[in-house]
């Protein structure tokens, strides 16, 4: 279990490149994303080695969990810890493909709508099938799955 993606490497040499430079947060943020790859590549029946793609997935979920713990914080009035969050969130999204607005979005739904045939919220399983591989790591499930429902009119 020697060989490495490029995202993960790419991680690596950011890590020890902060280390070095003394940045605190970008450090801690990415030995957190490191962790949590390595927790998913140990997760199940066998070790396995993460594609890019799935590295994708592991920071996409960290960089979620950022931005709903920093809209947790500021409404409980803790701007502070807000903060921490957020800082860890631009790291995180450094690694990120650009996130598609949501003019980009309801255009690939309409699109994915079309293409399947679906006429109504029964086949929202079958369009969301269809959707996720092309906005992989671009869009949020919900955004996604909000999408989805303009264009089938619901």
């Amino acid at each position: 279990m020697t060989e490495q993606t490029a995202l993960k490497d790419t991680l690596q040499r950011d890590l020890h490149d902060s280390m070095r430079a003394k940045d605190r947060v970008r450090s801690a943020t990415l030995r957190m994303a490191l962790t949590a790859i390595s927790n998913e590549e140990v997760a199940g029946t066998q070790a396995r080695v993460l594609s890019d793609d799935e590295v994708l997935k592991v920071l996409t979920k960290e960089a979620k969990k950022r931005r709903e713990a920093a809209e947790a914080y500021v409404g409980a009035g803790r701007q502070e810890l807000a903060d921490q969050e957020e800082a860890e969130l631009a790291v995180l999204e450094t690694y990120l493909p650009e996130q598609l607005d949501d003019a980009a979005l309801d255009e690939l739904a309409t699109a994915a709508v079309a293409e399947t045939g679906a006429t109504g919220m029964a086949q929202m399983g079958q369009v969301m099938k269809v959707l996720q591989p092309r906005v992989a790591g671009r869009a949020e499930g919900g955004r996604i799955a909000a999408a989805v429902k303009r264009a089938l009119g619901a």
